[in-house]
């Protein structure tokens, strides 16, 4: 079997340097593994090929920045994936860093991406570990100044994340490569550091890939849209070519007599104005009682964990979690990727609305709490309505939140609580409310008390407290 080499041989190279050339090839191939790119990537090949005209890969001089611009569900993070798996084989090093808008509300967030992409282009000849942003900053120029990177920023929307992570050309060696994924567009004006920014704009899908999309989705055995032409045409209409709302909206579908088709549709066509919102809410709108209570938990909380962990979780609050996790799964709802539960943010977006619906002013009348300011608001004022589920709160950095003796009584559903780097204020112990099934606390200084009633809780967990011993009660 011949062995093709990515390099050029030449009769002065002597073994070692050949050897040596074998074993960088070798190592860079090992290090970039491909990504995971869209079960159905429906037009991604033309696409590719017309960014790798952009993106000019003959040129090995210049340090060339390009964004993928267009608006949510449009599919540029498949794209970015697709273009990694397709080029990352032609530089030093490759690093994709997902989710940099949700993955950096902080100076933490930021941190952890940028040792993210020095390890990803530097391992395993060295580990970096980055003490802060400015440091980070210093890191990249003098590591990666002599390497042709390939670098893929996701989701990025604004400058600080810009300038942390991809600041100005220098900070790359020459022939280097740098995609910006976004929806601003404004990001991709020329800017002082970068002689080569250009923009590509990726576009929704036409008439026939749009077709495809859907029919892949709705009969995955045939891959081919067998229904009356009216209703394929209606479905068409109300996504707009727009991947993300034709990838659900094909799920939806998928196993339904034309009936439900036209019901389908009928809804859709009640609110034109709010199409995409209304699409994803069709699916949503499909699933059973057990199945919306586990996708809310999700997109409220759950993005993003280890999927045995939250199932545990889940499953304590009295879900059923492992069939409704493949029903979400077939609608095209959410996604696992390496053990952890993903969705897309326009999914989880409809999640939270749906949610907050009624209450934007009123967070405990809401079902769930999430967000700093409205756990404080609740819980500092002892405001919790009957209509809490679940709370979970983790903050990047510790924080201090006044929670009372009393905080949860008025809680008659609270299920689920998890608390991680919070720190209370009030000195003596909490009553926690009985039928609490699930409780996580991390340094919660007490042994934990319960109201009067027969005890439902499932899983504890007091990590980084000072408790010694298991109490009697949970024995």
């Amino acid at each position: 079997m011949m062995l093709k080499l990515p390099f050029t041989l030449f009769a002065r190279d002597d073994e070692s340097n050949v050897l040596q050339k074998i074993v960088k090839n070798i190592s860079t191939r090992l290090s970039q593994t491909p990504l995971d790119v869209a079960e159905n990537p429906v037009g991604i090949e033309s696409r590719v090929a017309e960014l790798k005209s952009m993106l000019n890969l003959e040129s090995k001089d210049d340090v060339l920045m390009v964004g993928l611009w267009g608006q949510g569900g449009i599919g540029k993070t498949t794209l970015g994936k697709a273009i990694n798996n397709d080029i990352s084989e032609q530089f030093d090093g490759s690093s994709f860093l997902a989710g940099v808008r949700e993955n950096s509300e902080d100076c933490k967030g930021l941190v952890t991406l940028q040792e993210q992409l020095l390890n990803d282009i530097l391992l395993p000849h060295e580990k970096i570990v980055v003490p802060n942003v400015h440091r980070g900053v210093k890191l990249i120029q003098d590591r990666l100044c002599n390497k042709r990177v390939l670098v893929i920023l996701d989701d990025v929307d604004n400058e600080e994340q810009l300038n942390a992570l991809a600041g100005k050309a220098k900070w790359f060696g020459s022939g280097s490569r740098i995609l910006v994924t976004t929806r601003d567009r404004h990001f991709m004006t020329p800017k002082s550091g970068w002689d080569h920014v250009s923009v590509y704009e990726v576009k929704v899908l036409d008439d026939g890939e749009a077709r495809e999309l859907l029919g892949k989705h709705a009969f995955p055995t045939y891959q081919k849209l067998e229904s009356r032409t009216d209703l394929v045409r209606g479905f068409l209409n109300h996504a707009k070519g727009l991947p993300l709302a034709l990838v659900v909206l094909g799920c939806s579908l998928r196993s339904k007599t034309e009936d439900v088709w036209e019901s389908i549709l009928e809804e859709l066509s009640m609110t034109p104005n709010r199409m995409i919102n209304n699409v994803l809410r069709v699916s949503y709108d499909g699933l059973d009682e057990n199945e919306q209570e586990i996708f809310l938990h999700i997109a409220c909380f759950f993005k993003g964990w280890e999927r045995e962990y939250a199932k545990k979780v889940l499953d304590s609050c009295n879900l059923q979690t492992t069939a409704a996790l493949c029903t979400l799964i077939e609608r095209c709802l959410i996604r696992i990727e390496y053990g952890k539960l993903q969705m897309h943010d326009l999914i989880q977006l409809m999640g939270r609305k749906i949610v907050n619906h009624g209450y934007r002013d009123d967070p405990e009348k809401r079902s769930r709490l999430w967000l700093y300011d409205d756990v404080r608001n609740v819980l500092q004022h002892n405001k919790g309505d009957c209509n809490v589920k679940a709370i979970v709160l983790e903050p990047h950095e510790p924080i201090e939140i006044y929670i009372g003796l009393d905080a949860f009584t008025k809680m008659r559903k609270l299920r689920l609580l998890i608390l991680r780097n919070v720190h209370n204020s009030f000195q003596d112990p909490v009553c926690f409310p009985s039928w609490l099934r699930w409780l996580e606390w991390h340094g919660y200084p007490h042994i934990p008390e319960f109201s009067s009633g027969s005890m439902e809780i499932v899983g504890l967990d007091m990590s980084k407290s000072s408790i010694a011993a298991v109490p009697e009660q949970f024995k």
